[in-house]
């Protein structure tokens, strides 16, 4: 089923240039390299599908992303396969987040139909108000125009062609230029087909949607530097995006770049559940942070503990945890070299001791645990930069004092975690002012690795775990991104969108 061409405004394209994918099992395919040329074919089509679409019925809009989801679902034993060979995950794990994947766009169906989205607002004119009448005030959040989307090699479906920003963007009236991750590129166009099939089915403007699959940078350089793209979101490295974001702000027109770069999720282990269930947090924390081979943006890097009797047993839980985890499938040797490097430069830094830790294949991860004093954590800025991988450190605090000091030195964050008892409400509340402008999820008792696709759901928090920390990746209130407010002044009546009428 795989033609390894680019999806561009309803047609299948070549390119002069190819790739060959690298699975992790499987045979290799080969796919037409994208080009800045693809790209700016790509856009301008956009830019011409967007007042048409933009100017839907959200009920047409919303049948759309069910028409997607109904596609996709179509689609599913072809999309499970493929993306078990590119990316060396358990067929269960995709299987599961091809559910989050259709759950979110017919979640995003729900919301734009629901009308809250819009931010309706009124002002009736005054005309008698003195000294100076009013006038008749409407304001509605609008689309933005094209947004460009950058598939996550960590999600390959999830974060990817019809990911969440892919549906957001969607639902908010805005067509997408997608640029496909070379880790999946399979996985990328069977997707495609299937928005490629939905477009279709209900007529649809082509330029909706195009995929241009990677190849080389300047792709994904000419995709935010283009001057009709209007907003991107991207999920990835700190660096990858560091450089695509400093690129939409030297634009003529700068832009605003929606992107989640990770963290190291710290959690927050008080005195009382240490002493209480130090065992049971140890073996929990050892679960989350293997799971996936540690290839999640939520993975809880860093313990911080005050030593006390439920140490050791926290301690040894979280050993034994790691120690029976089984070599995994990194997603890409890339990113398995980048596990390596980093924990390599981890072990060298003076005041480390390496817990667990071994040698392993090119492609695969074992887990690392590393433990320090406060001192040297505070010393190191290095031990605060996320390693993509299932490695922890374990933080010594001396007091509930000197772990208020680590968290008033964090870095922005997607989550930060407490666990706690009863008797550790005095210290978590002094804890909370601090970690709320950190992170942009705070948990208690639990472990950041499970992502709720909800109304009330923040993926998103201060520089660097994202670039924007007014905004959210995951949830319905990611769909504001891609929107923005206008006001209607004395407009007539049948001039008005219909919802102002």
């Amino acid at each position: 089923m795989l033609t390894g061409k680019h999806l561009i405004a309803g047609q299948w394209m070549d390119a002069a240039d190819t790739f060959d994918s690298s699975p992790a099992s499987g045979p290799a395919h080969r796919f037409y390299s994208g080009t800045p040329a693809l790209v700016d074919q790509a856009v301008k089509a956009a830019e011409a599908a967007y007042e048409s679409y933009a100017f839907l019925p959200d009920a047409t809009r919303a049948a759309f992303l069910n028409r997607i989801a109904d596609e996709i679902e179509a689609r599913g034993d072809e999309i499970t396969e493929i993306g078990v060979q590119e990316t060396g995950l358990p067929a269960a794990r995709l299987q599961g987040e091809r559910g989050r994947t259709t759950g979110q766009l017919r979640l995003f169906a729900s919301h734009i139909l629901a009308g809250d989205y819009l931010d309706v607002r009124h002002d009736e004119a005054l005309p008698e108000r003195a000294p100076l009448p009013r006038p008749d005030l409407w304001l509605m959040q609008r689309p933005v125009g094209p947004v460009a989307v950058f598939g996550a090699s960590n999600f390959p479906l999830a974060f990817s062609t019809a990911g969440g920003d892919t549906a957001s963007a969607l639902a908010a009236g805005c067509p997408v230029v997608v640029k496909g991750h070379s880790a999946h590129p399979g996985t990328g166009e069977l997707v495609a087909q299937a928005i490629d099939a939905a477009i279709k089915a209900l007529d649809l403007d082509p330029g909706v949607f195009s995929l241009v699959q990677g190849g080389n940078r300047s792709v994904g350089e000419a995709l935010v530097q283009h001057p009709l793209i209007q907003a991107v979101g991207f999920t990835g490295s700190l660096g990858g995006g560091r450089a695509l974001f400093d690129l939409c702000a030297q634009r003529p027109t700068p832009i605003p770049f929606f992107g989640e770069l990770g963290s190291v999720n710290p959690m927050f282990v008080l005195a009382d559940a240490l002493d209480a269930r130090g065992a049971q947090i140890g073996a929990g924390w050892a679960a989350s942070l293997a799971m996936g081979a540690g290839q999640f943006c939520t993975n809880p890097g860093v313990a911080v503990v005050v030593a006390g009797d439920g140490f050791d047993a926290f301690q040894q839980a979280v050993l034994d945890g790691l120690q029976a985890t089984p070599d995994q499938t990194m997603l890409t040797d890339g990113i398995a070299q980048a596990y390596r490097d980093g924990s390599a430069h981890i072990q060298s830094i003076e005041g480390v001791e390496q817990l667990i830790g071994a040698e392993c294949g090119i492609r695969a991860a074992a887990p690392y645990l590393f433990s320090v004093d406060a001192a040297t954590w505070l010393a190191a800025e290095a031990l605060s930069e996320e390693v993509f991988g299932p490695l922890g450190i374990i933080v010594r605090a001396e007091s509930a004092e000197q772990m208020q000091q680590i968290a008033r030195g964090l870095k922005g964050q997607l989550t930060c975690t407490l666990h706690l008892d009863d008797g550790d409400h005095a210290v978590a509340a002094a804890l909370l002012p601090v970690l709320e402008r950190k992170a942009g999820r705070l948990l208690a008792n639990g472990f950041p690795t499970g992502v709720e696709v909800s109304d009330t759901m923040v993926h998103g928090g201060p520089y660097p775990a994202s670039t924007n920390f007014g905004a959210t990746s995951v949830g319905t209130m990611a769909i504001r991104r891609f929107m923005r407010p206008v006001c209607y002044q004395n407009m007539p009546a049948d001039l008005r969108h219909s919802q102002l009428r």
